[in-house]
């Protein structure tokens, strides 16, 4: 679905956010599902079962039921499930098409994705359909973006990669700053030495090159649109010697700061 466009996507009038009922259950039908059905859990305890394979769900749990399948639910009547259905369409051939089961553990940005979609049609917003193709565009990007995930953060906890993402975008909107390891770990409640090493593993970079490869591209940035000479640039990025800045400089990009500017 990466490649659909948003027009493709046929909005179908079965959607809500509902509190199931205590009772409450989702019975196996004799003919399968006839479109496709995002169903997303807010809340609550439960199994849901997908063509024959059962998967215990709360909050986070996200299916793309698709045409074809099979489907039944059960909940616990004590932690009933608090969950949003949106039936759809797509009215062009899909290649790319998400998993069909998903745990979410960054729920936000896809809730407010989520109750944007059936608050529109609950209040009948003028454009309703148009803004919400776009927006199951969007949830359609977002949980193949999950299928996407670099191989080696599966390996490290969503937190720990949250907070080395946070320190490298801290180093790259201070790239003149002086960053010691040491203090980049502290920033981060990780030991210098485990923090260099999952630095390297979620970044791809040691923390040195990737200090140097922000002020290198902030350099040029300076040169080229900021008016700035080379000794202003230096100065400004922290470099003491500007023959080391220029050496540096071309190093990374070829080219002297001269030759930039």
């Amino acid at each position: 679905m990466l490649h659909a466009s948003p027009s493709s996507f046929v909005i179908l009038p079965a959607l809500a956010k509902i509190v199931c009922e205590p009772g409450w259950k989702w019975q196996k039908r004799e003919k399968p599902l006839q479109n496709y059905d995002l169903f997303y859990v807010w809340s609550g305890e439960g199994t849901v079962v997908r063509s024959g394979v059962p998967y215990q769900v709360g909050k986070g749990s996200c299916f793309l039921f698709r045409p074809g399948d099979h489907t039944s639910a059960t909940h616990n009547p004590q932690k009933p499930l608090v969950l949003t259905y949106i039936h759809f369409d797509v009215a062009e051939e899909v290649t790319e098409i998400p998993a069909p089961y998903h745990e979410l553990t960054e729920t936000v940005e896809f809730e407010h994705l989520l109750a944007r979609y059936v608050r529109l049609f609950l209040v009948q917003t003028y454009a309703a359909e148009e803004e919400g193709r776009l927006i199951l565009k969007q949830l359609m990007i977002h949980l193949l973006r999950q299928d996407q995930v670099v191989p080696i953060e599966r390996h490290v906890s969503n937190q720990l990669a949250e907070v080395i993402h946070e320190v490298a975008n801290y180093v790259s909107q201070h790239p003149g700053a002086a960053h010691r390891v040491e203090d980049l770990a502290a920033r981060a409640g990780l030991s210098p030495r485990y923090f260099s090493i999952k630095f390297k593993e979620i970044t791809g970079s040691s923390v040195q090159s990737y200090v140097i490869r922000t002020r290198i591209e902030r350099a040029q940035h300076l040169l080229l649109y900021a008016g700035m000479n080379v000794t202003e640039v230096a100065d400004a990025l922290g470099y003491r010697d500007i023959f080391f800045f220029s050496r540096q400089f071309k190093q990374h990009t070829g080219k002297s700061p001269s030759e930039i500017r």
